[in-house]
């Protein structure tokens, strides 16, 4: 299981090829909600989205014969183009599997960056047949979307610059597919600020990680919720682990909880995020998820990678 140490581990390896994205606060829904409110805009990074932590910190990590071997990864698109940027940057051959129905200007992008890619599954599941199909095969080395020591230490470089910037934040609210991002978030702020509290938001649609910290184990769901970039099949073993162990607290929110979240970000705060990435902005305005007055609240924008058509189609409420 991935440490602080490992966090700050990582923080050190990607330091100066990802931006140190801005921590946003909103006057508006300060006054209103009676918090100090604050977005940590992950849409700004590099491949629009957190997920190049991750996958820099994993691909830093491969032996000579791994790298050699080049990389595999599973993806519907911003951890596919993440680990298609990072690879190319360290000079490695990348190949993608993802599904049909797969975002297609996210793929483009994975292409663009030069990773080959594998769209014959039918869906979300089969997708991850067709993975250990082609590992077997292929023998390359996997970078794991989400359930990967390296990859949740990567993204837990989220968790140490929202307290870099405000070390009183009391409550953490992250969107989450598969878990990797808010188990890496929860490593770094529970071991600086143990008194914080860590949310984990997804869509009553695709609830992977909700399902699994209720199961106490994997548990395969059927992802259903329009926003494509929480849409895995199920949560990682470890990031189930590292959340029930660290108190991480789960809620779901409505897909009209997302689009309203979505429509508030654009509007008030000029962030033009994905659907996904309003997850913790959603729970929020829905009051799923209360701060007490005076608390410092963070909610995680995790990516900008969403469809002109899906954004003006959920900007008009169609």
């Amino acid at each position: 299981m991935p440490s602080l140490e490992d966090v700050e581990r990582a923080a050190r390896t990607i330091a100066g090829r990802v931006h140190r994205t801005p921590l946003l606060r909103s006057g508006t829904l300060s006054e209103r909600l009676g918090v100090e409110a604050r977005f940590k805009a992950e849409l700004f990074q590099r491949t629009g989205s957190f997920k190049v932590r991750g996958a820099l910190t994993r691909i830093a990590s491969l032996s000579d014969d791994e790298k050699a071997r080049g990389v595999i990864t599973i993806s519907a698109g911003n951890h596919a183009q993440a680990v298609a940027w990072a690879a190319r940057a360290a000079g490695l051959d990348a190949l993608v599997v993802t599904w049909q129905g797969a975002d297609a200007l996210k793929m483009a992008a994975t292409r663009d960056y030069g990773a080959a890619v594998d769209d014959s599954a039918a869906g979300p599941a089969e997708a991850f047949v067709r993975l250990d199909e082609l590992l077997a095969a292929s023998g390359r080395t996997l970078v794991h979307p989400f359930d990967d020591p390296a990859v949740i230490a990567g993204q837990g470089t989220v968790g140490l610059e929202i307290l870099e910037d405000a070390p009183e934040a009391d409550v953490v609210l992250v969107p989450v597919g598969g878990g990797g991002l808010v188990s890496g978030v929860a490593v770094a702020v529970k071991a600086r600020r143990p008194e914080a509290r860590v949310v984990a938001v997804e869509p009553e649609r695709s609830p992977a990680l909700h399902e699994g910290l209720r199961a106490g184990t994997s548990v395969p769901v059927t992802p259903r919720s329009a926003a494509d970039a929480l849409s895995a099949p199920f949560a990682g073993e470890r990031c189930i682990s590292l959340c029930a162990e660290l108190g991480v607290e789960s809620v779901l929110v409505s897909e009209e909880d997302l689009a309203d979240a979505f429509r508030w970000l654009y509007t008030r705060m000029k962030l033009a995020c994905e659907l996904g990435a309003a997850a913790s902005t959603a729970a929020l305005l829905s009051g799923k998820v209360a701060a007490e007055a005076g608390q410092t609240v963070v909610a995680v924008v995790s990516g900008g990678n969403i469809d002109p058509r899906q954004a003006a189609a959920t900007l008009v409420g169609r």
